[in-house]
This record gives structure tokens, C-alpha cells and sequence, in this order.
């Protein structure tokens, strides 16, 4: 038993809702926070504490982290950011209010969430932030610009707050994913039909050839997709370290996409996400 607290987002399925149930099997106190106040009311059902957190709404953010301290006293562990959405289509016919919602769900929320922890973890010496990033982080494909934009700014975020935070007792922490068995590209789709004018699209027939099949009809597992629990065994790896990893990849895909982006240029990184 850790006895420690750790503050998770995005806990209504997949990665949160895994980590959550995992982490308090093994002794965290969970606050498993969630968007939907049907999700925490879900969750609080099955005994966790869950803050309702709405990164796209700063009130819901100040109050969940609100109640989670006033329930331990002031203090917290670990924070592990990681609801997020994505937003498919081509960075043409994405219009810049559908980018900035997805930067406001996918970036902001999480700065304003991390700012107000970070004073907390700092009075008591020690914390963990982890950051659910991507290997879309990491290399970018066609397609998924938005989502994309979204990570390659966490990422560069996290290496600055990693660097200023040196010292302080403060670990920051980059997890990638990859390919993960959840309703990521379901729960994308209702973005997706409200930005996306693809019927207009100058390249409506490879909306119609390339995504749409895959987004509205899946095509089974991808290539090296691992279950939810694969990126909470990271989570735990990087939470039982005092001096953990700056990031932790989690799928062959991500290992890939990180080795190539470290020996290949630029062209040839685009020659061969565009024949994916």
C-alpha cells in the first residue's frame, strides 16, 4: 500500500479508466476525474473519488483540483494529464476554431490544470506531472494535423517545464502511446462533423477513399496495438521512480516513430508516413 494521491483526467474509458482501476488496486488513493458528470457519478459508484475536470472549462478545473485537496489535506502526488480528443481531416480544411478548440482540450486545459498543481507539489518538495502525449508527438502523418499541432506543443511544453523544474524535487514525465485499443477514434468523430466541411473538400474523393472507412468503419486492431493496461504499466514505472524517465515509449510503433525521427530527414520521414 502507497498511500499516495494521484489526480488522473480523461477517466470515463480507456487509458484513465485503466490507470484509475489499476493504481487503486495498488493502494493510490485515485481521484479519477472525468468530463461527463454521468461519468463520475459511473465512477463514483465503483468507490473512487471523481472530481468532474473539463479542460475546456477553467471552472471545472479549479474546483476539481479544489476538492481534490481539500479531501488530502492539501497535498498531491501525482498528476497524470491525459484526456484529450482528436480531430481528423486534412490541415486545409481544418478552420482555425475547430484548432483552437482542440488546442483548449488538449493543451490549455492541461497548462492551467498542471500551473495550479505545480505550487502544491512544490510547498511539499516532491510530485509527479505525466503527460499522455502520442507518437504523433513524436512524427506526423496525413490526416491528423490538428491532433498533431496538439502534441508536438506538449511535448516541446513538458521539455521546457521538465528543464525549469530541475531542482525542485518536481518530475516531469512524457509518456507515449501509440496505437492503444480505446474509443479514441469513435469519440473523435462528433469533431470531426462539426469542423469538417469534407463534402466541399477539393479532395472529397480521399475523404471518402481513405477516411471515412477508417473512421466511421475501423478496419480491426492496427499494426502493434497493445491494450489500455500497456500504458498504465509506463505510468507505474515512471511513478515508483524518484528519478524517472523524461519520457517512456510505449508501442513498436512509437519506438519506431522515435528512432526514425532521430536518424532520418525530414523528406524521408514524409516519403514513408505518406505510404502508411
Amino acid at each position: 500500500m502507497t498511500g499516495k494521491s494521484i489526480l488522473i483526467t480523461g477517466c470515463s474509458s480507456g487509458i484513465g479508466q485503466d490507470a484509475a482501476r489499476t493504481l487503486k488496486g495498488r493502494g493510490w488513493r485515485v481521484f479519477a476525474a472525468c468530463r461527463q458528470q454521468a461519468d463520475c457519478d459511473r465512477l463514483r459508484d465503483e468507490g473512487f473519488e471523481s472530481p468532474r475536470i473539463d479542460y475546456t472549462d477553467g471552472t471545472t478545473i479549479a474546483a476539481g483540483l479544489a476538492q481534490v485537496l481539500e479531501a488530502t489535506g492539501g497535498t498531491l502526488d501525482a498528476l497524470f494529464n491525459n484526456g484529450a480528443h482528436q480531430l481528423a481531416g486534412l490541415v486545409e480544411d481544418l478552420p482555425t476554431e475547430g484548432l483552437r478548440a482542440i488546442f483548449e482540450a488538449n493543451l490549455f486545459g492541461w497548462h492551467d490544470l498542471t500551473r495550479r498543481v505545480i505550487p502544491v507539489m512544490r510547498a511539499q518538495g516532491h510530485g509527479h506531472v505525466v503527460q499522455c502525449s502520442s507518437g504523433l508527438g513524436l512524427v506526423a502523418i496525413p490526416w491528423r494535423g490538428a491532433y498533431v499541432a496538439t502534441k508536438f506543443a506538449l511535448e516541446g511544453l513538458s521539455d521546457t517545464m521538465r528543464a525549469e523544474l530541475r531542482g525542485t524535487g518536481i518530475s516531469v514525465v512524457l509518456i507515449e502511446p501509440g496505437p492503444i485499443t480505446t474509443l479514441f477514434r469513435e469519440k473523435g468523430i462528433p469533431y470531426f462533423e462539426r469542423y469538417i466541411d469534407w463534402r466541399n473538400s477539393p479532395r472529397r474523393v480521399d475523404y471518402e477513399a481513405r477516411l471515412l472507412p477508417r473512421l466511421y468503419n475501423g478496419s480491426g486492431p492496427d499494426r502493434f496495438e497493445l491494450p489500455a493496461s500497456a500504458v498504465t504499466a509506463k505510468l507505474i514505472r515512471a511513478l515508483d521512480s524518484t528519478a524517472p524517465a523524461p519520457r517512456y515509449y510505449v508501442t513498436t510503433a512509437t519506438y519506431i516513430g522515435g528512432y526514425l525521427r532521430r536518424i532520418l530527414s525530414s523528406r524521408m520521414i514524409d516519403r514513408i508516413v505518406t505510404r502508411i
